[in-house]
């Protein structure tokens, strides 16, 4: 990917502008890494903790660059044949049949079994040919003409041997497939890899990438979010709900309410007419924020408290 091809990437304001036009809301920080990375052609390991955007930043980059998304999810035991690539076996098959139906005619007038080794040969190599290749999320995202933006999501749920399949990739943007030899991008994707911290990323990896760490938002940066999703709600309930979030989220809780929990607890409260927080409404619709009984018997314990705290 090159600058005079994108100008959505030329500078970090224009990132900003361009970020808030699709509804991500995002802080100088985020802006600055995805224009180092764009102008570096390094990829982005983006950590911080489950839903605070870091999926949501690839998605929204490939939409503000138009190029597709290419999704690469990990899990454990993810494997070359599923990230990579793999032969299309079943069209094998198919041509393995045509051949010897064909076996005569490839045959004849052969002089001798070197001869006809020799025939059988030439037509050998095609079996592993790119027509034959079944291009993965990987290999897939290097043949774009345009580019494209190359999300590997959850890195640290894939084992250390998956990573050390990237390397090559995230060095030079290259792969190498022993029966075609080594494939290069025309245009290099540009990668972002997500973390949750499940477990230490190793420093080879870290050492390619540029290291992104999003927290959760500022109250001001979050309500900013709000508004842009649920524009019709209103100001003092907007920071109403904000402020009642961020508490939450100084509680033990199991699973901390996400900004994607703020937005639909923000849709739900408009659709209920609701003009301010009370503990009634709270009571009701807690279940939207929270997704553990546990966590939801935590929070009522305390909501007078909560509440409380959210007008001040």
């Amino acid at each position: 990917m090159h600058t005079q091809d994108f100008p959505q990437l030329a500078s970090i304001e224009v990132i900003e502008q361009g970020f808030e036009s699709f509804g991500y809301i995002c802080s100088p920080k985020i802006a600055t890494a995805v224009f180092l990375a764009f102008q570096l052609r390094k990829p982005i390991l983006v950590e911080g903790p489950p839903g605070v955007g870091k999926t949501e930043l690839a998605k929204t980059t490939a939409a503000l660059l138009d190029v597709p998304l290419i999704r690469l999810q990990c899990y454990e035991g993810l494997d070359e044949a599923k990230a990579l690539y793999e032969w299309k076996y079943g069209k094998q098959l198919l041509y393995t049949q045509v051949l010897k139906e064909k076996l005569g005619d490839l045959l004849q007038g052969a002089q001798g079994l070197a001869e006809s080794v020799e025939r059988l040969h030439q037509f050998g190599d095609i079996f592993y040919s790119e027509q034959f290749l079944e291009p993965r999320p990987l290999l897939k995202a290097m043949q774009q003409e345009r580019g494209a933006i190359l999300l590997i999501d959850e890195v640290d749920k894939s084992d250390y041997e998956f990573e050390s399949l990237l390397l090559e990739i995230l060095s030079d943007y290259q792969v190498s497939i022993p029966e075609i030899g080594t494939v290069k991008a025309s245009v290099s994707p540009m990668v972002f890899l997500t973390s949750n911290n499940t477990r230490d990323i190793s420093d080879a990896l870290k050492r390619r990438c540029l290291h992104l760490y999003i927290p959760f938002p500022s109250v001001e940066l979050e309500e900013r979010i709000v508004l842009s999703r649920v524009p019709d709600i209103d100001q003092q309930l907007r920071h109403q709900l904000v402020a009642f979030v961020h508490s939450l989220r100084d509680l033990d809780l199991k699973k901390t309410p996400a900004i994607s929990e703020t937005i639909d607890w923000a849709r739900s409260l408009l659709l209920l007419h609701a003009r301010e927080l009370d503990p009634e409404i709270v009571h009701s619709t807690l279940n939207v924020l929270l997704k553990f009984e546990d966590d939801i018997d935590t929070a009522n314990a305390g909501l007078q408290d909560l509440l409380a705290r959210r007008t001040a």
